[in-house]
């Protein structure tokens, strides 16, 4: 597994899932993500690397690379993730992965086209196998969780948040309008219905319900109206704003499944022609 490559595009939560899974295993990978990331739960996010320069989720660490730093992965020991700011996806073809995976759950394709790899993977909807990729992977909660669809598309984007806690829409933080986003709160901190989260220019941004703060975005970024900008769970269970979901355990099975797949068929293949 060591002589795989797979480069997963985004460094979010569902993307952390998915690498976590993946380097435990033994497999190389690398991230890309912006160079200011937008992501929400940045506490189980190796996306926090592009801030902070190092990250940990769960016993992996993650570091961020420079552009430049592409020519050291050849002699990296691979002890912790590179994460790459790459929003051009120029590192496909300086790294030539063998697995593409695009986890960015944009909801539409971007970038994607099952020729740049031996395999290429999509996460969520907008995304069609077959097509666009290989393989897509059910992200939306409910029976079909981490679904492997071989062709076609994922559920349609709801825009409605899945349920936790009995609570959907009004456990999400949405900026109300487009400017920048400062707030003093921390993830993990408790939270009360109608307590002032942040502002975004000089308007306020409240809490609709009590619990802790899960997700928030990092403070003085430039966000648009509507952009989900945190989340609070109504749970109040500080120590989940630390450990990876249910949903993302489960997607990045699904996405490992889909990996061992291919190469087993690839061996048997190998095997078939020596």
């Amino acid at each position: 597994m060591r002589d795989t490559r797979i480069l997963i595009k985004g460094a979010g939560e569902q993307a952390t899932g998915t690498a976590h899974r993946l380097f435990r295993c033994g497999f190389k990978v690398v991230m890309t993500e912006l160079a200011q990331p937008t992501m929400v739960r940045r506490t189980v996010s190796f996306g926090q690397a592009m801030y902070d320069g190092s990250c940990e989720v769960e016993g992996v660490a993650a570091l961020k690379f420079e552009k430049e730093g592409i020519k050291d992965l050849d002699q990296f020991d691979w002890n912790a993730i590179p994460v790459f700011a790459d929003p051009d996806g120029r590192l496909i073809t300086q790294w030539n992965p063998h697995v593409i995976i695009d986890a960015r759950i944009l909801k539409y394709n971007h970038q994607n086209c099952k020729d740049q790899a031996e395999l290429v993977i999509g996460l969520g909807p907008g995304i069609e196998a077959g097509r666009d990729v290989d393989i897509v992977i059910e992200t939306q909660r409910g029976h079909g969780l981490g679904q492997i669809i071989e062709s076609g598309f994922t559920q349609e984007n709801t825009g409605i948040p899945g349920d936790i806690g009995r609570q959907s829409i009004r456990r999400v933080l949405r900026s109300p309008r487009r400017g920048v986003f400062k707030s003093d709160l921390n993830i993990g901190d408790l939270v009360q219905a109608g307590q002032l989260i942040g502002y975004v220019d000089s308007e306020p941004v409240h809490a609709e319900l009590t619990g802790v703060l899960r997700g928030l975005i990092v403070s003085g970024l430039q966000v648009s109206a509507g952009m989900k900008i945190g989340d609070i769970d109504p749970r109040s269970k500080v120590e989940a704003c630390y450990t990876l979901s249910d949903k993302a355990r489960t997607i990045s099975g699904s996405v490992l499944e889909v990996i061992l797949v291919h190469l087993n068929r690839a061996n048997k293949g190998s095997v078939r022609h020596a």
